[in-house]
């Protein structure tokens, strides 16, 4: 590895373990050999999925993510190169082969973060999920498969969304301080939950039985992906280890009294290390 590449591998990994540390700590039981092209796929993750973050409209947001489309065409404006995410992840599309879709289909999904525009169904918020925690843990796959058997995408497929769903319902407050509710309207309808409440922080019996039901569907995705286990090859199994965080988060949100407005969902690293290195 050059001095340069050197460096981009570095820069990718600070960003990883400052804003993504379960993947960071996921990253630490891959083979050594695919570790920079996993830190490459999560940081650029990071800098799409933290774009609503550092914008102050939607406007400034949409140009970030057309950079980071233009780049994949080997369009964009200026020196990618000079972009330390961008030409690490440049060199892991290249050195395994990355389906480019992928990557502009996690773009597409995250344009959605910029806006306020509710969510209409479950299965519009499975596939906002699918687009983005599963797409990313199916290119890990390819990655730590190396041109091998990168497993069926189906497992790819529930084991993203079990983990896309239970990060969305642990975001949940922050998400509706900035105006932004993500739990499906078919979903807040069908138990009379208002999203007045929802984004005034009010924890009505109506929003607590609307999340209970969310995270029946995280659980559900959850146990589908476990039954898949079996089909997933032991190499690329470490694409899949922020899986195992899934059922401690929701059992975080599923104690008595828990309170969705006020209760962070977090573990201490400790926890989370041991669930990982404990994962099949």
């Amino acid at each position: 590895m050059t001095e340069t590449a050197s460096a981009d591998a570095a820069h990718c990994e600070a960003l990883v373990r400052d804003v993504d540390r379960d993947r960071w700590l996921a990253t630490l039981l891959a083979p050594p050999a695919h570790r920079a092209a996993l830190l490459a796929l999560y940081a650029f993750n990071a800098e799409v999925s933290r774009v609503r973050d550092v914008v102050s409209a939607p406007l400034p947001g949409e140009v970030r993510l057309q950079w980071w489309r233009d780049m994949l065409a080997g369009e964009a404006r200026g020196d990618p190169g000079a972009h330390p995410v961008a030409a690490a992840l440049q060199q892991a599309i290249a050195r395994y082969r990355l389906p480019q879709a992928a990557f502009l289909g996690l773009i597409e999904a995250r344009t959605h973060d910029l806006y306020d525009d509710p969510v209409p169904t479950l299965t519009d918020l499975e596939g906002y999920c699918g687009e983005t925690s599963s797409a990313l843990m199916r290119l890990a796959s390819l990655v730590l498969a190396d041109g091998g058997d990168a497993g069926s995408p189906d497992a790819a497929g529930h084991a993203g969304v079990a983990h896309g769903l239970t990060g969305l319902l642990r975001s949940f407050a922050r998400h509706a301080a900035r105006g932004q509710i993500l739990v499906p309207q078919a979903v807040l309808d069908r138990h009379g939950a208002a999203r007045d409440d929802i984004l005034g922080g009010r924890a009505t019996p109506a929003v607590k039985a609307a999340l209970a039901e969310m995270r029946g569907h995280a659980r559900r995705h959850l146990a589908a992906a476990e039954a898949l286990r079996a089909a997933v090859p032991r190499a690329v199994r470490a694409a899949f280890l922020p899986l195992a965080l899934v059922r401690p988060y929701l059992g975080l949100m599923e104690r008595a009294g828990y309170e969705p407005f006020r209760d962070a969902v977090e573990l201490p690293q400790w926890r989370r290390q041991w669930a990982l290195w404990r994962a099949p």
